[in-house]
């Protein structure tokens, strides 16, 4: 297949590019650096715009990886405005080049987030058809989403990738690994608070096998059957680092440093894969510690 990415400079799509190209796919990268994509990529054709690719041109298949990093900045209302509108303005570009292609993709896969339910404080499983909880992250989920569902009507199948912390060289793990490195690591908050992760590895399979596999259509969750506390998390980790994890960083703290988002480390969701479970994915890595492992230890 012919698949055109965007955001694939970013964490997931530098996974995702070779795993495509050893499934003998044949990807076409979105970016606004070509010169960046090109160092990432070699021999892989590269667009800087849309208006690159003709109506008559074929394009069997649409992965939408690209928005700005959540919990990079402070939300002001200035860069939750921003948060919205990368994700938007790339998705109805996308659903503009749909649009005018003589023949339609197949498959649409948009990328989303567990921060579709919304920042919660118990202990309830979350599986695709939860009771969300109102507040910015669901809001910027579900529009996100419903831009990208709007192909649908153009005959497009589309599948709404809700990922949890991606695990893997790099990405999330990258900012968490030198307090904990140091032995100054810990839980952040009360610790009670559920982090549903996915491992890389798992990550690019699933949208992989969503390429091809066309039963897959809609929401699914992409996390580990087994999301864990943030004390447990801090255990783990620093437990495959032989390290302590005993510093404790108080949530006011985290609310001075970051605002309103301090809601994404002091609060969580307990999410869980009922929709790829159902349809009989095999995780790779469903334990946490394992997973941790085999990305800070891959030679053992």
């Amino acid at each position: 297949m012919r698949v055109l990415i965007s955001g694939a400079t970013g964490f997931i799509g530098r996974y995702l590019v070779p795993r495509l190209i050893e499934y003998t796919h044949e990807p076409v990268v979105w970016a606004r650096s070509k010169s960046k994509a090109e160092k990432l990529f070699g021999a892989v054709r590269v667009i800087g715009d849309l208006s690159e690719i003709g109506n008559d041109e074929q394009i069997d298949a649409i992965i939408n990886l690209a928005g700005a990093g959540i919990a990079e900045q402070r939300w002001s209302v200035a860069r939750k405005r921003y948060l919205v509108d990368s994700r938007l303005d790339t998705t109805w570009a996308l659903n503009g080049l749909v649009e005018r292609l003589d023949v339609k993709p197949e498959v649409y896969i948009s990328g989303s987030a567990v921060g579709y339910y919304g920042c919660q404080d118990d202990d309830r499983l979350l599986d695709e058809e939860a009771e969300v909880e109102q507040g910015f992250t669901h809001q910027l989920c579900a529009e996100w989403e419903q831009v990208a569902l709007l192909n649908r009507a153009k005959g497009v199948r589309v599948c709404l990738i809700r990922s949890g912390v991606v695990l893997g060289e790099g990405g999330a793990l990258a900012k968490m690994l030198p307090p904990f490195r140091l032995g100054l690591g810990g839980p952040v908050a009360s610790g009670k608070q559920w982090l549903s992760w996915i491992h890389i590895d798992d990550e690019v399979e699933i949208i992989c096998m969503m390429l091809t596999h066309t039963h897959f259509s809609g929401a699914y969750n992409l996390t580990s059957p087994n999301a864990a506390t943030n004390a447990d998390f801090s255990q783990a980790l620093a437990g495959v680092l032989s390290r302590p994890a005993w510093f404790r960083v108080p949530a006011g703290v985290i609310r001075l440093m970051l605002g309103e988002g301090s809601e994404l480390l002091v609060r969580g969701q307990r999410v869980y894969p009922q929709r790829l479970l159902d349809a009989g994915y095999k995780f790779a890595f469903d334990d946490l510690r394992t997973a941790l492992k085999q990305i800070l230890e891959p030679d053992d």
